[in-house]
């Protein structure tokens, strides 16, 4: 008997990988799921929240989205990428799903926070480079929608050009790649410290660059914002 397939079986869902989780879902382990849910979950959430700019359309869909893992766990390839990478994909389709199906100007075209006082700027910049840096306009958007889309992709492509290569770098793989402070770090073999330093700087000197380019995009630089 494979001593390593026993003791794999022996733990609890909580205490395994997310290769070994996932097969447990492919398994029908509803406990697995739960599992999967705790360790991920907020990522999924933040990343819905940036598109979709409401609270409540967000938790929709990250129920859709492990009910997704849960109907199609089958399908996930962990030499393609990690388990949150995958799960926050789906939720990016599905925001940009329900963007193009309300056919709206999406909330992300802005800097200034959420009117309910629940979304800083910090949070509302991040919005704003989630869909800035997303592989394709949505077709079916309005056609100023999908002019402001395009507009901000230009915006951001000239704001990250001005930047420092190093804060560009980081501010690429937290947005782009959806990679942790500590997978950057690891990526570019930097301190965690140096990588948390140069992110926030990166984010405030990207606010700025983008508030000379298009001022409508938020409040005065002197309001009180997240970004340390």
């Amino acid at each position: 008997m494979d001593t390593s397939v026993s003791s794999d079986r022996s733990r609890t869902p909580d205490t395994i990988d997310d290769g070994a989780l996932v097969a447990r879902i492919v398994a029908g382990s509803g406990d697995a799921v739960a599992a999967a849910y705790d360790r991920h979950a907020a990522a999924v959430f933040a990343t819905a929240l940036r598109l979709l700019g409401d609270r409540q359309a967000a938790e929709d869909v990250v129920q859709e989205t492990f009910l997704a893992l849960w109907n199609r766990a089958e399908t996930y390839d962990m030499r393609l990428g990690s388990l949150s990478t995958w799960l926050t994909t789906i939720a990016r389709h599905r925001a940009v799903d329900r963007l193009r199906a309300a056919g709206r100007r999406p909330r992300v075209i802005s800097l200034a926070p959420a009117q309910d006082g629940h979304e800083g700027e910090l949070e509302a910049l991040e919005r704003l480079i989630s869909l800035g840096t997303d592989a394709e306009t949505p077709r079916d958007l309005d056609p100023a929608a999908a002019y402001d889309v395009v507009e901000l992709r230009a915006m951001l492509a000239r704001a990250l050009a001005a930047m420092p290569p190093e804060e560009r770098d980081v501010i690429a793989l937290a947005y782009h790649e959806e990679l942790t402070q500590t997978e950057i770090a690891a990526r570019l073999g930097w301190p965690l410290g140096t990588v948390k330093t140069r992110t926030r700087r990166g984010l405030r000197r990207l606010r700025e660059t983008l508030r000379e380019i298009a001022p409508d995009l938020g409040p005065a630089p002197e309001a009180t914002d997240g970004i340390g």
